[in-house]
Order: C-alpha cells, then sequence, then structure tokens
C-alpha cells in the first residue's frame, strides 16, 4: 500500500482556494491541474507499506494525536518547488505554526520508532495546485505572472491527521481516508 499521512482542509476551504486560483488555470489550462476534492497538504510520506503496519501506525498516530491539541492555520500565499524560474510544482502556503513543527516532529518520532526511515527533508507545509511537465517553460511563466495578482488568506482548525492510501487509477492517482486521528488534547 502506498500512504501518507495528511492535513485534509475543509471542503469550505478547498473550493475557495480554487475559485480564489482560477486565474492560474485560465493562464495554463494545458496543465495538469489537482482537482479541489484532492488538495491536501502531506505531512509525512511513508511510501510502500504492508498492510500489517497500518494497524500499528494508526495506534502509535492516535497516541499523538491524543497528545496534541487542535492548531490553528493559516492558507495563504502562493509559491513553487524549487523556484519560479525553475518550477516543477506550483503551490499553495501552509502558514508558519510551531505547534505544526511540533506535530511533524512527533509524527516523523512516531513512525521512526516503528521502524520507517528517517524522511530527512525538511517540513515546508503546502497544498500542491499542479505539477508542470517542462520545468520552467512557458505555463511556468504565465502562471507566474497571473499569480502576482492573486491574494487569498483562509484561516483553518486543524482538529485531525488523516492516514491516506494513495491508489493508482490510470492518471492522477485516486486517494482514499484509511483513518481520521483526532487531535484531542484538551486546553
Amino acid at each position: 500500500m502506498r500512504c501518507f499521512i495528511a492535513i485534509n482542509p475543509p471542503v469550505s476551504v478547498r473550493d475557495a482556494l480554487a475559485a480564489a486560483t482560477a486565474p492560474l488555470r485560465g493562464a495554463a489550462p494545458g496543465v495538469p491541474w489537482i482537482e479541489p476534492a484532492r488538495l491536501h497538504a502531506t505531512v509525512r510520506f511513508l511510501g510502500e507499506v504492508d498492510r500489517s503496519f497500518i494497524d500499528r501506525l494508526r495506534s502509535a498516530l492516535g497516541a499523538t494525536g491524543r497528545q496534541t491539541r487542535p492548531i490553528p492555520l493559516e492558507i495563504a500565499g502562493l509559491g513553487a518547488f524549487p523556484t519560479w524560474k525553475r518550477a516543477r510544482v506550483i503551490w499553495a502556503g501552509v502558514g508558519y505554526e510551531p505547534r505544526l513543527e511540533l506535530l511533524h516532529h512527533d509524527i516523523e518520532l512516531a513512525c521512526t520508532g516503528l521502524g520507517l526511515d528517517v524522511e530527512g527533508r525538511p517540513f515546508r507545509p503546502h497544498l500542491t495546485l499542479a505539477r508542470l511537465r517542462e520545468p520552467g517553460g512557458d505555463a511556468a511563466r504565465a502562471i507566474f505572472r497571473a499569480s502576482r495578482g492573486i491574494r487569498f488568506h483562509y484561516a483553518m482548525t486543524l482538529d485531525s491527521i488523516d492516514l491516506m492510501q494513495s491508489i493508482p487509477a490510470g492518471g492522477a492517482p485516486r486517494y482514499e481516508r484509511l483513518a481520521a486521528i483526532p487531535l484531542a488534547r484538551s486546553r
């Protein structure tokens, strides 16, 4: 099973983000844009794991969730990885929140405690809007020009994280939630 741990924003935030970024899609209609229902922020990519691993992971994540209170998050700003000039991924940002950094750290500890390798790259939470076939090409330049006029800011409360499975579906993968892990620590 190909799995990951994600932040799935509420439908209202996903739909509002899709509406706010419509000019980007208009500027580069040939780009494979991510459907609003699939927008998420990956907290930890797990890769291929055995089905037997899922119950142990769900239990470890549950313990992490019980120690974490809900986290206020902001979705704002646009960017590109690695840079706008060499854009491969267009994204919407997740604002810096120290408690989200701590949650990521605790999730990393839970995963490594179960035998997974340390992920080893910086945690830069974002929602991928598109993946470009031609990095830094005409589409990237058109998206960058269109992005300069877009402003949005959405507030949400992260009250759960999701254990997700990515299922190949002949193009864009289909995502299935295997478990919703509540963040439940009382204030």
